[in-house]
């Protein structure tokens, strides 16, 4: 069966194959390095945030592709719900720290919602399902173009600002003091966060999308020494997640996205045992 999987992927008849393997290893790059940083600051809920409002602005996009605006991209929906609801959650956390929930909660409720009615007042039918649950086997060669493109901004900024960055999400208040500008590097990686869930959510779904940005850094987390380290071994984990769900789910006729999740899932409460056995 892997020999004929091997087979198909090199077969010209069927280029959403190679496409679908390509953007699980382009997205391997973005779920590493922003995860990693997500994971060590801590602000696994933010982001979680983030990629439900972002249903918001698809469902506001179908909406107005269907009666006001013939051709409203539901990408570019999505990217205003998204850093919209980036710069709210990254200025309440950092001007109003105690309303930090609050307003998250808020947003993750309210963007879903919008979203829904949205889709309900669309003439036709517009589902949910695609986009919350996603399908990498839709994925087109514009995806992939603006996969690489992020994924080349997000590796050049993490090597010219990797002392800064390390430094603000270990210690904040001593990064600050030595003249790091850690909240603006906090409004950033929240920003670049959001850009790379809009694009990511076309691979394994809104709904998902946080655990791909949390459990490959997870398992880098069990052994990795230093961020950079934890950044290169989760760009491992999530390429080796990415693939080996796209042969199971191809194997067994899965969703693809699906599949991935609880692999990484699996490998992650794998790696937590045998820590906890080791203390």
């Amino acid at each position: 069966m892997l020999l004929e999987f091997f087979e198909t992927l090199t077969n010209a008849n069927f280029p959403f194959l190679r496409n679908a393997l390509l953007a699980g290893v382009l997205s391997s790059v973005l779920f590493g390095i922003l995860g990693s940083v997500v994971t060590v600051r801590r602000i696994g809920s933010l982001a979680g945030a983030v990629s439900h409002a972002v249903l918001g602005g698809i469902g506001m996009a179908l909406f107005l592709s269907a009666t006001i605006i013939p051709g409203f991209p539901p990408i570019a929906g999505a990217l205003i719900f998204a850093v919209l609801s980036a710069v709210i959650i990254g200025l309440v956390s950092l001007k109003a720290k105690q309303r930090e929930d609050t307003v998250i909660n808020a947003i993750w409720v309210i963007g879903m919602s919008l979203g829904l009615l949205f889709m309900a007042k669309t003439p036709g039918y517009a589902d949910p399902s695609t986009w919350l649950f996603g399908n990498i086997l839709l994925i087109s060669n514009m995806d992939l173009i603006l996969l690489a493109v992020l994924d080349i901004i997000v590796l050049v900024l993490a090597r010219r600002f990797y002392a800064q960055i390390e430094a603000s999400s270990f210690d904040a208040e001593f990064a600050r003091t030595r003249g790091v500008p850690v909240d603006v590097i906090f409004l950033l990686l929240l920003g670049l966060t959001a850009i790379a869930i809009v694009l990511l959510q076309t691979f394994v779904g809104i709904v998902m999308v946080i655990a791909m940005l949390t459990l490959p850094s997870g398992c880098a987390g069990v052994f990795s020494r230093s961020l950079g380290g934890m950044m290169f071994s989760s760009c491992l984990f999530a390429a080796l997640f990415s693939v080996s769900g796209l042969v199971s789910g191809w194997f067994f006729d899965l969703p693809v996205g699906a599949m991935t999740v609880i692999i990484a899932g699996i490998v992650f409460l794998g790696f937590s045992v045998v820590k906890a056995v080791r203390k």
